[in-house]
């Protein structure tokens, strides 16, 4: 499902899925459980790219269940909030994030900040994650 950039509402969420530097990933467990964890994702307009430490449990959900939620959250009362619903797949022929430009500006500062370097940083988060939406809820 494409983002309708022709309106302003689609304009905004595509602005903010591009700046908005985390966003809430829900997989669901075997056992039916949600689970909720923090993620930095990338958007290209069309899919979200989270790169992850191997052998995570938001992969293994996936790899059971393909069905996520990602949301970004509006932390000024609730009033901005926007959901997607989709389909994750873990794509390891995908870039690895330090060969992104796009992923390396939008988080090279923050990868500094927790004291990796990009190779260091791409070596650890090596599994991609890409989140193909279904539904937009704003």
């Amino acid at each position: 499902m494409t983002l309708d950039t022709s309106t302003e509402r689609g304009r905004h969420v595509a602005a903010r899925l591009r700046g908005d530097i985390v966003a809430w990933l829900t997989t669901v467990r075997p056992d039916g459980q949600p689970d909720t964890v923090p993620v930095w994702f990338l958007w290209d307009g069309a899919t979200a790219v989270i790169y992850s430490r191997p052998n995570q449990v938001k992969l293994r959900n996936v790899a059971s269940n393909p069905r996520v939620s990602l949301v970004v959250d509006d932390t000024h009362g609730g009033a901005d909030v926007i959901r997607i619903e989709g389909a994750a797949a873990i794509d390891e022929s995908h870039p690895a994030c330090d060969a992104s430009p796009a992923y390396v500006a939008k988080y090279e500062a923050h990868i500094i900040d927790l004291g990796y370097t990009l190779p260091e940083f791409a070596a650890t988060y090596s599994a991609p994650l890409i989140i193909t939406p279904t539904k937009y809820r704003t």
